[in-house]
């Protein structure tokens, strides 16, 4: 058995008794997949440690960047309170208007906001709200930006918020400095950002399963 076909084996077992999708999950991939989006939202496992992380901090206001079709939005959005709160960032309309029908769908619009747009023009707008402290800021957009995405991530949270950074490995090429593809620089970056800022402290994960090589890294604000 070749090594990817026994990684999604596995991960078929873990979602089959851990994670498994629900009729309003597979109704938002289904649909996503219908409306011609890219097939990149997070596996049933990783929506459900998104979940878990979100509970396990006590979330109650989550800034995810990088909608897509709502699919991790929806495992995040569940795992607040009723009167919690999760904003959203998509670059792309087509995107969030898919996300929008599946996030009402499960019942969640009246927690969660949609905004379009960069998310680099979202994100000044949103500062300048004036927001109470996110909890849980999960990163999964366009990687060339990812240190800006972190940066702006901890001048969002408090102390004791969470920083989830998706899709960390690039299929080991983080690790090829040879590699100046503007996904791996830009990944690299925020890496190195997480290493070196006083006020955070990270770790990253590597991953295989159903998306092939990859993993996450999780930072946390520093009291």
């Amino acid at each position: 058995m070749s090594e990817p076909q026994l990684w999604n084996d596995v991960d078929d077992y873990f979602t089959r008794h851990l994670s498994s999708d629900d009729d309003v999950l597979a109704a938002a991939l289904r649909d996503s997949e219908a409306a011609g989006l890219p097939p990149i939202s997070v596996t049933a496992t990783q929506g459900k440690l998104l979940h878990l992380l979100a509970q396990v901090q006590g979330a109650r206001r989550i800034l995810e960047i990088g909608t897509l079709g709502g699919y991790s939005t929806i495992w995040l959005a569940r795992a607040l309170p009723a009167d919690g709160r999760l904003i959203t960032l998509e670059y792309s309309p087509r995107h969030a208007e898919v996300a929008e029908r599946n996030i009402a769908r499960a019942g969640l619009d009246s927690v969660v906001e949609v905004r379009v747009g960069p998310a680099l023009e979202s994100l000044p707008k949103l500062a300048d709200e004036d927001p109470p402290p996110f909890d849980l800021v999960f990163i999964d957009a366009d990687k060339a930006n990812n240190p800006h995405y972190v940066e702006w991530a901890l001048r969002l949270t408090g102390a004791g918020g969470l920083i989830v950074l998706d899709n960390v490995v690039r299929g080991g090429r983080i690790a090829d400095l040879s590699d100046t593809g503007p996904d791996v620089l830009g990944t690299r970056a925020a890496v190195e950002l997480i290493a070196r800022h006083p006020r955070l402290s990270g770790t990253a994960v590597q991953t295989v399963g159903s998306k092939g090589y990859d993993g996450f890294a999780l930072a946390r604000v520093r009291d």
